[in-house]
């Protein structure tokens, strides 16, 4: 099929690379522009753009679609349809109505569950027993379209963002496969209207560690905000990220290092670290981490 890619992070590139490999025919990548980022604040393309421009595939990076002169070089390029991954602009009715075929959009969650900017976090640090991708008829609406497939996977005990990151994203060029072979004899299945939640942006203010909090939700905070951005503890005044954690048995204050492991006093039961990173540092198992920065038991965080 004739494809415009629509996508922008690390999440969208397994998607246009099986697209690729499955010989579609990529009229255009979309998006967005460079911006400032490392030590210089040089401007940086994003990961699908300098996945395409590897790839050979020409990339076009609109701050937005909303002017006649974009939406015009988008028709212009007469796609059957647009895959659209984690792109980042709203995509006008004009756009959503030129391909022959739609917009299909990878969401990763299992709609009407999380809608919106942060699915994967937000199914983690809720509690959610599984998650997954829909393929989905984009319309006006937030991630409100009919799905055409969906898959799940469940949800472990010490998964975290990044690692469930990974699985969503390879799952979802998988399925958008499948989809784009059955697309005359897939059906359309309304979202219900029960059941829908909404996966608000992570704040950064989100990430510091409540240790009054239940052992378990500080636990779903960890490896719901890991690696990005981070939930935070300080830790002999210094800044330290948990990326990992387990909940364990143990009471105390809330905040109180019970042992010479670092398992740490919680509302409610305790948790022990399995992954840190200082600031500045890169990240370490929680092993090493103790071998050159020992906490003493009693100490509060």
């Amino acid at each position: 099929m004739r494809i415009v890619f629509m996508g922008t992070p690390e999440f969208s590139v397994p998607v246009l690379e099986a697209l690729v490999e499955a010989g579609h025919d990529i009229a255009c990548v979309y998006c967005q522009p460079p911006r400032p980022a490392g030590r210089g604040k040089k401007d940086r393309p994003t990961p699908v753009h300098a996945r395409a421009e590897a790839l050979g595939l020409p990339v076009r990076h609109p701050v937005s679609l909303k002017g006649a002169e974009e939406q015009a070089d988008f028709a212009a390029l007469n796609a059957d349809v647009a895959v659209v991954v984690a792109y980042g602009l709203i995509l006008p009715q004009a756009v959503l109505d030129t391909p022959a075929q739609g917009c299909l959009n990878i969401h990763a969650s299992l709609l009407p569950r999380w809608r919106g900017a942060a699915p994967i976090h937000r199914a983690i640090m809720a509690g959610d027993a599984e998650t997954g991708v829909c393929i989905m008829q984009m319309e006006a609406g937030l991630d409100t379209g009919p799905v055409l497939l969906r898959d799940s996977v469940a949800i472990g005990d010490d998964t975290t963002t990044g690692q469930l990151h990974d699985t969503l994203s390879q799952m979802g060029a998988a399925l958008i496969l499948r989809a784009l072979g059955d697309l005359e004899s897939l059906t359309p299945q309304v979202q219900p209207e029960d059941g829908v939640t909404y996966a608000a942006k992570i704040d950064k203010a989100e990430a510091r560690i409540d240790w009054s909090d239940p052992a378990e939700v500080v636990s779903r905070q960890i490896r719901g905000l890991s690696p990005f951005p981070g939930a935070w503890c300080e830790i002999d005044g210094a800044r330290v990220k948990l990326l990992g954690a387990h909940v364990v048995p143990g009471q105390g204050l809330p905040g109180e290092v019970l042992d010479d492991t670092l398992v740490i006093a919680c509302g409610a039961g305790a948790i022990r670290p399995t992954r840190v990173q200082r600031a500045g540092k890169s990240a370490q198992d929680i092993d090493s981490f103790l071998r050159g920065n020992p906490v003493a038991p009693g100490t509060r965080l």
